[in-house]
C-alpha cells in the first residue's frame, strides 16, 4: 500500500512540474523601451512582435490565436489571445517559430 501511494505522490509532483514549465503568455501594459522588433506588418492580423530579456512580446488589435514552436516543430504553446499587449518568458535561447491563421513569424531569443 505505502509502495501505491509512493508512486501516486511522484506522479502528482511530475505532473504538477511538468505543468509549471510550460510558457503561458501574460498580459502586460506594454513593451519594455528599448526591446528588439521582429517584425511589424499592417497585413490582416494586425500583429507586433518583439523579444526583450528572454520574453516575447506580442501586441494585437484583434482576438488571435498564436501558436508557438521550436525550429524543430516542437508545439510549445498555442492560446487565443485579446486584443492588447501580451508577453511569455522563454527560458531556452533559440529560434522560435510564432504562427497565427495569417502569418508566420521568426523570432531568435
Amino acid at each position: 500500500m505505502t509502495r501505491i501511494l509512493l508512486s501516486l505522490f511522484l506522479l502528482l509532483v511530475c505532473r504538477m512540474a511538468a505543468y509549471g514549465a510550460t510558457p503561458r503568455w501574460e498580459g502586460v501594459n506594454s513593451p519594455p523601451q528599448g526591446s528588439v522588433a521582429v517584425e511589424s506588418r499592417a497585413g490582416a492580423d494586425q500583429l507586433e512582435v518583439a523579444v526583450r530579456d528572454g520574453y516575447i512580446y506580442v501586441v494585437c488589435q484583434e482576438r488571435v490565436t498564436v501558436k508557438v514552436f521550436t525550429i524543430l516543430g516542437q508545439l510549445i504553446n498555442s492560446d487565443t489571445l485579446t486584443p492588447g499587449t501580451h508577453r511569455m518568458k522563454i527560458s531556452a535561447k533559440g529560434i522560435y517559430i510564432l504562427k497565427t491563421d495569417t502569418s508566420t513569424r521568426r523570432v531568435t531569443i
